[in-house]
């Protein structure tokens, strides 16, 4: 791995550490200042909301400043952003708290392009791998994010504002490691004009619809179990140190299989590895039917990981075969909208069923998506199978 691609993929897990401190934290605290119960995970709907409503103005500002002036504009959001955090957490200001994660959407979605940016840094057939590295680093987030989260829990007199004000250093680490690192100039960069295919026809490709179904309900599933497993384990009256134990090893399962999971899809292909994934998914729903024990939503949660590694990365690598280099902005765009967009509904509807219905309800209405993720894998099957009879 060059030394580029090292220091990238430290900025990836210094921006897991941001966001598994935000899904342990920000559900407790909303649930400490909201309204009413069901919305607890606002803030955390938010946060990706805020990320799928920048996707289109990071790639704009890519296409006009490049990778390394944007990956800095989004840290230095961050930094502000989580300053904002802290202070309304001080003040316990429920809607403030909800605009600042809001703004640092700005920065989860520029960080959601670390994966393709690695692609840049490598030869053709090295991308594969590129891309398990650089997710790679998502294990110092697994490490540092909960345990930072314990750490910081009173270091303020405000639950967890500490934890907010250890993030801003965090993203100045982040910043100082990605103003080391030169990206190649983007195709097109620094003009207004749009090369290529319009971004519609693009996103028509059914290579394009799987891939983004790969990426957006591998991600949703999980976002929606994870988001709420601190306030469902809260309400099985498990102590926090027990949850941030559960999502530590949850975000482990999530990026360890990074080290192998570009040679397994290099050697296996791309729709053994999602249907991989696609079952481990479903292993999770069963595994946390079975009981409320904290083993039981360790077991749940780290199947739900390593299937989602590897639904993640298998789309991610399928949808650079959709796209020609001046289109690659607005087509990882296109998809990163797909995935934060499904990522909001299932932030918001976690807070709704964990608080209503409970952990049971919750993972009854993941077994829908679940079932149109099989039906788009099995078109994939399909399609790849016409070119072999031709």
């Amino acid at each position: 791995m060059n030394l580029r691609l090292a220091l990238l993929t430290l900025c990836q897990g210094l921006l897991m550490v941001n966001n598994v401190v935000f899904i342990a934290i920000n559900g407790l605290v909303g649930l400490a200042l909201a309204p009413v119960g069901w919305m607890a995970t606002v803030p955390i709907t938010a946060y990706v909301a805020g990320g799928a409503l920048a996707t289109g103005l990071v790639a704009k500002h890519q296409r006009r400043w490049g990778r390394q002036r944007t990956f800095q504009l989004g840290l230095l959001v961050a930094m502000a952003s989580a300053g904002v955090c802290a202070w309304a957490a001080m003040t316990r200001n429920f809607w403030l708290l909800t605009a600042a994660t809001l703004v640092a959407g700005y920065y989860s979605a520029n960080g959601s392009l670390y994966r393709f940016a690695s692609v840049e840094l490598v030869q053709p057939d090295f991308k594969e791998r590129a891309i398990s590295w650089v997710l790679a680093g998502g294990i110092l987030g697994g490490v540092v994010g909960p345990n930072l989260a314990s750490w910081s829990r009173d270091l303020l007199s405000q639950p967890f504002a500490g934890a907010y004000l250890a993030l801003v250093g965090v993203a100045a680490l982040s910043l100082a490691v990605m103003s080391c690192i030169a990206f190649p100039t983007l195709p097109g960069q620094g003009t207004t004009h749009l090369q290529g295919r319009p971004t519609a026809q693009i996103v028509r490709q059914p290579v394009f619809i799987i891939a983004a179904a790969a990426c957006a309900i591998g991600y949703g599933i999980m976002n929606l179990l994870m988001a709420a497993t601190p306030i469902a384990m809260a309400q099985c009256h498990h102590p926090f140190s027990a949850a941030a134990l559960v999502l530590e090893w949850h975000v482990l399962a999530m990026f360890v299989p990074s080290f192998f999971t570009g040679k397994l899809i290099k050697r296996f292909g791309v729709q053994p590895v999602m249907a991989t994934g696609l079952a481990l998914n479903i292993a999770c729903v069963a595994f946390a039917l079975h009981g409320n024990d904290v083993m039981h939503f360790l077991g749940a949660l780290m199947a739900l990981g390593l299937g989602w590694n590897f639904l993640f990365i298998g789309g991610s690598t399928l949808v650079t075969e959709t796209y020609a280099p001046e289109e690659k902005t607005r087509a990882q765009g296109a998809l990163d909208f797909c995935v934060y967009t499904t990522m909001t509904v299932t932030s918001f509807s976690s807070g709704a069923l964990v608080t209503t219905g409970g952990w049971t309800a919750m993972n009854l209405g993941s077994i829908l998506p679940l079932a149109l993720l099989a039906a788009a894998l099995l078109w994939l099957a399909r399609l790849r199978r016409q070119p072999a009879r031709a």
